[in-house]
């Protein structure tokens, strides 16, 4: 079931009407539309701008060691019980339970280099699908504040919406197939990033929703039913007795619109109103409805994407970028509170997160690729840190936030290639160090954004959407 996602946690509840006020008013100066589609940068970006992103975010923490930067030369217990195979990029040592990506490895980048200095996984979250700092200390929180900086989402969102106006029938920026966070345990996290924060709550993505089937159920990991792939608005399903009309007067609908009343208690109707309207005609338009239904698509390439929610999340997000939506995050969550941040051993890696994270991402490039549409889409995909490398007894790594992976593909960017090195035991970066900062950078610069352009913060002061970042500018062609 989809639904509008406000920031939801008891923090936001508290907010005063004078710090909403402030940040409902906080836009962006000098990102006018004309401005924002005239910002063409002198470098490959530049001559082949992205339409579009899809952001694969393994939240929890890859590990290098068994993904993209192995380290087969080193002592045993650093190098782990993984071997590498051949690709199509030379010098690459990808994971033996990487072999689609094998295959494909000339349709993307490997950036080996990721490095920040976070080691926190909200706070990782955070400074990578923002560029900036949390500004909760590490350790001291979980959940997403009001103050927390704008998602790269969140300003394309703005972007679309000066564009299109608040009447499109599709967001510029959406969630898949959950906000992060509510599939772990209860749902007790709503881990930042991903919002809007202090740059005003109508930026938020528009967020879907799929449910567990219990406690510790995990649909990441196992085949999915179409019953359970109801990628819709709450109360909005498929009943021929009920019309559009008595649709948008549905409970769920307006108790969601009295949650976001109560989230922004500014008592500003204006923008209330505004929101209210652009979220029933969200969800009554035609085109939104049939973008959501995956069911729709031939069953050949259902299975190729994995039926597994991860792959269905992926397939939907290729459906959503082909409708119009200009930004889609894909979250890998960690429904059993480790998944990715692998503490205890490697076995759900080898049994669980690598195949289905290799399904989903070779076919979702190859997808891409087959339809002509890889060329201005520009897909990411990583975690927000990596692991170290000294294991535990059964084979487990803890955090690492100084070295990790990403890979990067479409929009212009050069296939077959890696950017960056790590010192031979996988810890350090030693060349081409790539901070969150760069890599929100280079996708603005992709989507053809001055990451120089400036934001206002709620106290008046301008900042640029990125502070100290610089575009990657040679992994294009």
């Amino acid at each position: 079931m989809l639904s509008i996602q406000g920031n939801t946690s008891q923090s936001y509840n508290r907010i005063t009407r004078r710090t909403m006020l402030e940040a409902s008013g906080g836009g962006l100066l000098g990102l006018s539309l004309p401005k924002v589609m005239a910002a063409e940068q002198n470098s490959g970006a530049g001559r082949a701008p992205a339409k579009s992103v899809i952001f694969l975010f393994l939240f929890g923490g890859p590990s290098q060691y068994e993904t993209f930067d192995m380290k087969p030369d080193a002592v045993s217990d650093i190098r782990g019980p993984f071997k590498p195979i051949a690709s199509k990029t030379p010098g690459l040592k990808i994971c033996e339970h990487l072999p689609g990506l094998a295959k494909v490895s000339d349709k993307y980048c490997v950036i080996r280099s990721m490095s920040h200095d976070f080691n926190d996984h909200s706070g990782g979250g955070h400074y990578i699908q923002t560029g900036h700092r949390w500004h909760i200390p590490v350790g001291a929180g979980f959940s997403a504040t009001p103050q927390d900086y704008p998602s790269v989402g969140s300003v394309v969102e703005k972007v679309t919406q000066e564009q299109r106006g608040l009447q499109a029938e599709l967001p510029g920026y959406m969630v898949v197939p959950n906000r992060l966070g509510r599939l772990q345990e209860q749902g007790q996290y709503v881990r930042p990033g991903e919002y809007a924060g202090w740059l005003g709550s109508q930026y938020n993505p528009l967020t879907t929703t799929i449910n567990k089937l219990h406690d510790t159920d995990n649909p990441y990991w196992r085949s999915c039913g179409d019953e359970e792939l109801n990628f819709r608005f709450e109360g909005l399903d498929e009943v021929p007795s009920v019309t559009i009309d008595r649709m948008q007067r549905r409970a769920s609908l307006l108790t969601q619109f009295d949650d976001q009343r109560r989230i922004l208690d500014s008592g500003n109707a204006s923008q209330l109103d505004a929101l209210r309207q652009r979220a029933l005609g969200l969800a009554t338009s035609a085109k939104t409805r049939q973008a959501l239904d995956v069911t729709s698509e031939p069953a050949s390439l259902r299975d190729r994407y994995g039926r597994h929610l991860f792959g269905q999340s992926s397939l939907l997000a290729r459906r959503l970028i082909e409708a119009g939506v200009r930004f889609v995050t894909v979250h890998y969550d960690c429904c059993d509170g480790y998944s990715w941040d692998s503490h205890r051993n490697s076995d759900d890696v080898k049994n669980h997160l690598l195949p289905t994270f290799d399904q989903a991402l070779s076919a979702l490039l190859e997808d891409l690729d087959d339809r002509g549409m890889l060329d201005e889409t520009l897909v990411v995909a990583m975690g927000e840190m990596g692991r170290t490398s000294r294991p535990t007894p059964s084979w487990g790594r803890g955090h690492w936030s100084t070295l990790f992976p990403a890979v990067i593909a479409g929009a212009g960017i050069r296939g077959g290639t890696m950017y960056g090195a790590s010192d031979e035991n996988g810890r350090y970066p030693i060349d081409g160090r790539t901070s969150p900062e760069d890599l929100a950078a280079t996708i603005y610069q992709a989507l053809g954004i001055d990451p120089n352009m400036m934001l206002t913060m709620p106290d008046g002061r301008p900042i640029p959407l990125v502070a100290d970042g610089t575009p990657v500018r040679s992994i294009f062609g």
